[in-house]
């Protein structure tokens, strides 16, 4: 069994980077990932890449941060000190809305962040995923496993015929984060 795991199909244009996809999939080659220097659009959806369910959990820590937030206010003017400042009542929940909402933001703000990280990999001390160092300057990269996909040489004429600058066969160098 050979050493390469990827072929690396390299494109100086990202309108034949999504030709080369087409072309693909259109003889039911699996695409392992592409690398871009840029958002394309509708490479997503054409590739099949499921939506994300980001919002989902930011709803969650926008909710966590309002319900911390609001329990701080009751625990502190309601509960353990209550005071009567001009006889208004101890739990003014009007006067709650700006700290609550701070919170919310704050918390929803750190946790999307280490979110991020997390789904992402961005660890210290973690290799990056980098296949082709010129995807992040001037290179669209097409990236295909070899082990299923058995036929290297239709990949590669596949991969010409779209435009493909060069078609490297590639080892992984870097960590698995599978």
């Amino acid at each position: 069994m050979s050493n390469t795991k990827y072929i690396l199909g390299s494109f100086a244009d990202p309108d034949e980077m999504m030709d080369g996809i087409d072309r693909l999939q259109a003889n039911n080659i699996s695409i392992y990932d592409c690398f871009t220097p840029m958002p394309i659009h509708g490479i997503e959806a054409k590739l099949g890449v499921k939506p994300s369910r980001l919002p989902i959990a930011a709803f969650c820590f926008g909710g966590l941060g309002l319900i911390l937030g609001f329990s701080l206010l009751y625990f502190t003017m309601s509960y353990d000190w209550p005071m009567n400042i001009g006889g208004k009542p101890s739990m003014p929940l009007p006067n709650f809305v700006p700290v609550s909402f701070e919170v919310t933001i704050l918390l929803c703000a750190l946790g999307m962040v280490a979110t991020f990280f997390f789904r992402n990999h961005l660890f210290p001390g973690r290799a990056p995923r980098v296949m082709d160092l010129r995807a992040t300057d001037d290179r669209f990269i097409i990236a295909i496993d070899a082990r299923d996909n058995s036929n290297h040489e239709l990949i590669d004429s596949l991969l010409k015929e779209a435009g493909a600058v060069e078609v490297k066969y590639n080892e992984r160098k870097y960590v698995s984060y599978e």
